[in-house]
């Protein structure tokens, strides 16, 4: 797994740093508290290989039984387009674009409008729908 040293910058692209961005969701000492902060975790988490965050920060009714990261993607950068929070505060959209990398390959983009709920006081990934 990848490591990020708390006083470089946080790989969600928020210009903080880890220490003071993505670390305390991903060690679990405090829960993402919106939509955007679980988003950029998650994409942290996919940095860093953290299958575990993963699937602990995704929504009980589709998340997936197992969660295998492959280790070939290097990942490049995470854009927030946009972040709608729904009708009710326990509802939110961010619609995203990252980059990534397949090693000694081509760049890729991934652009997705995720979803989000949140239960009791955690925010978890339900899907998303993928732009092309």
């Amino acid at each position: 797994m990848a490591q990020t040293l708390p006083h470089h910058p946080c790989p969600c692209g928020s210009l903080h740093e880890f220490a003071n961005c993505c670390e305390p969701y991903l060690n679990g000492t405090e829960p993402a508290p919106t939509p955007e902060a679980l988003m950029r975790s998650r994409y942290s988490a996919y940095v860093q290989g953290n299958s575990l965050y993963l699937l602990k920060t995704w929504h009980p009714d589709t998340r997936p039984k197992h969660l295998e990261l492959d280790p070939q993607v290097r990942w490049l950068g995470l854009k927030i387009v946009k972040v709608h929070r729904g009708v009710h505060e326990n509802t939110g959209h961010v619609h995203f674009v990252a980059r990534y990398k397949i090693r000694n390959g081509q760049a890729y983009r991934l652009e997705e409008n995720s979803r989000f709920e949140k239960i009791m006081t955690q925010w978890f990934y339900i899907d998303g729908d993928f732009s092309e």
